[in-house]
């Protein structure tokens, strides 16, 4: 049975960084994913350094972030 892009990316061992968690991400949602927590994109871009707001939309964040990993 052929899992899922959710199943494939939870059967990933942890992310040792914020820098691979932020990559997983982007490669998540760059496969078609839909982040359902906005929290751990939170989470992720303060690790990376981001400051974000609680009310800040997701794409805004998401965008910050693929832009921060680009760098």
């Amino acid at each position: 049975m052929e899992m899922n892009w959710l199943n494939r990316i939870l059967a990933r061992p942890k992310a040792s960084t914020p820098e691979q968690r932020a990559r997983n991400l982007i490669s998540a949602i760059d496969a078609g994913g839909l982040p359902l927590h906005a929290g751990i994109v939170n989470d992720i871009a303060r690790k990376l350094g981001l400051e974000v707001a609680m009310d800040a939309p997701m794409e805004v964040t998401i965008a910050r972030i693929r832009s921060k990993i680009a760098k």
